[in-house]
């Protein structure tokens, strides 16, 4: 049976589609990832809007996991719940709209990885439909094919697909050709084995790991393993993210809750009782919005926040944690832990990127998640 902190945990990138063979450059191996963006506005603020559009597509995303599992396994497990689709602030959804007629730059460069996009003469078309509705609102249709994907030089036959006919208006300027999810079958949209997983079964990777390392710059995906030259030590695995705790600069906050990492999320996020009780600790932290569960810190004393399983501690530094300024010249930074209830389980926590000074690495073979300190 997968575990809650192994079955959530997922990546998005861009589709690579191939009309012919291409030779594999090996059985597993690294994929650049592009620059982390942040939540900073140009004159360094906290960009609120983006930080909403975030929360909000985080809540559908996995709102829509939940619906695929007991669509694809007939049961949801306990604690679990589906809550309503959570929608944009009118005001916010006409700020967003407002930036897409400016200069295009890449605002969600954290969830995509962009290639070229292939014709194909060798995919065949299957029998019924995919159509999904993206956290954003977003939503797309078509029919579904199969065919040979490459990725990085990893090729994977007979591969299931959409080739989508209809797409949102938002679709327009992205810079994408599509979305590859690397998670486990029990949550796919389409019912069948996403691309990491064939390409195991087929005997493309060495091994059956995603391996990632999340900066600023020089981020990487490893498609069959773990880049050791990136972290020391050994990795921790766990095969169920239970009995953790959390500290703020060293002093143990609150214990015994559960984790789940989603490495296309970069807000934190906790249950409203418990993340208010981390707050407490903090000196000088105040809510900052109520709606959307985020809370200000002091910017000069931001706390270094560290998470631990009973075993090493993985820290989250003060820079990372910090989103920055409330505002303008303001010496308040809004702190990367939210509050918000989604549907996880009383005592879920979500952890995403800000997990940037820890190697992390996504074990099916394991069906476990694993961290290591970075080198």
């Amino acid at each position: 049976m997968f575990t809650k902190s192994a079955l959530l945990a997922f990546v998005t990138l861009a589709t690579l589609a191939a009309a012919t063979l291409m030779q594999p450059r090996q059985a597993g191996g690294p994929i650049a990832l592009p620059k982390r963006s942040s939540f900073a506005k140009f004159d360094g603020t906290f960009d609120y809007d983006k930080a909403v559009a975030q929360t909000v597509a985080t809540k559908n995303k996995h709102r829509q996991n939940l619906i695929n599992l007991p669509n694809n396994t007939s049961s949801l497990p306990q604690g679990f719940e589906i809550k309503a689709l959570a929608s944009l602030p009118s005001s916010v959804e006409a700020s967003l709209k407002k930036r897409q007629a400016e200069t295009l730059t890449d605002e969600e460069e954290d969830k995509e990885w962009t290639g070229k996009h292939f014709s194909s003469s060798t995919s065949s078309k299957e029998s019924g439909s995919f159509s999904i509705e993206y956290g954003d609102g977003s939503t797309v249709s078509g029919p579904v094919y199969e065919d040979t994907v490459a990725v990085a030089g990893i090729q994977v036959a007979n591969q299931k697909f959409s080739h989508v006919t209809t797409l949102s208006a938002s679709f327009a300027s992205d810079p994408a050709d599509g979305i590859l999810g690397l998670a486990f079958p029990a949550i796919s949209n389409l019912d069948a084995d996403p691309f990491f997983v064939n390409a195991n079964s087929q005997g493309a990777v060495d091994s059956n790991d995603l391996g990632f390392y999340l900066a600023s710059s020089g981020s990487e995906l490893y498609l069959g393993g773990a880049n050791s030259d990136l972290y020391s030590g050994s990795i921790e695995y766990h095969d169920q993210i239970s009995g953790a705790s959390i500290a703020s600069d060293c002093t143990t906050a609150m214990s015994d809750f559960e984790v789940i990492t989603d490495s296309g999320t970069t807000i934190m996020y906790g249950p409203p009782s418990a993340v208010k009780e981390f707050y407490a600790q903090v000196s000088g932290s105040k809510l900052y919005d109520s709606t959307d569960g985020c809370y200000s810190v002091p910017c000069d004393s931001a706390p270094d926040v560290s998470f631990s399983w009973g075993g090493d501690s993985f820290t989250i530094s003060a820079d990372n944690f910090n989103l920055r300024t409330t505002s303008s010249g303001a010496s308040t930074c809004v702190g990367a832990l939210a509050a918000e209830d989604l549907g996880l389980g009383d005592s879920a926590w979500l952890l995403g990127d800000r997990m940037k000074n820890v190697h992390t690495v996504f074990s099916f073979s394991k069906t476990a998640v694993g961290f290591a300190n970075l080198a």
